[in-house]
């Protein structure tokens, strides 16, 4: 059976998609991008204080799931600019300094709101 997860604490859905699911223990985030969850607008127009505010938002969603950062499994990364990788990696890294999880990243021609990153993952409880 499947849970679906919702946290004030992350930004609310923009479409018809939950901030998270959890089924048979694993937890499949939704991507999330540097929106404020209680104005609903881009902490900043920068890549660094998107990442900063995107791995906030997974962290809460994570968090009201019952999993965490240490339980990741996968992330995936969407990028605005493939010049963007060496900032947003270095802000992903603080969160995972000890056995990262799997993933990609890759550069795409628009995001969500015209957004410079976008992250989503995949845990464990």
């Amino acid at each position: 059976m499947k849970k679906i997860i919702h946290t004030s604490s992350a930004p609310e859905a923009i479409g018809p998609y939950s901030q998270a699911v959890v089924h048979d223990d694993i937890v499949y985030c939704s991507g999330q991008i540097g929106l404020d969850p209680d104005s609903m607008e881009f902490v900043g127009d920068d890549v660094s204080s998107q990442a900063e505010q995107v791995m906030q938002n997974l962290k809460a969603v994570l968090d009201e799931a019952g999993s965490g950062f240490d339980k990741v499994i996968k992330c995936s990364i969407f990028l605005d600019d493939m010049d963007n990788f060496g900032t947003v990696n270095e802000i992903y890294g603080k969160y995972f300094e000890n056995e990262p999880p799997a993933r990609e990243t890759v550069a795409v021609k628009t995001l969500p709101k015209n957004c410079k990153v976008e992250i989503g993952c995949t845990a464990h409880l």
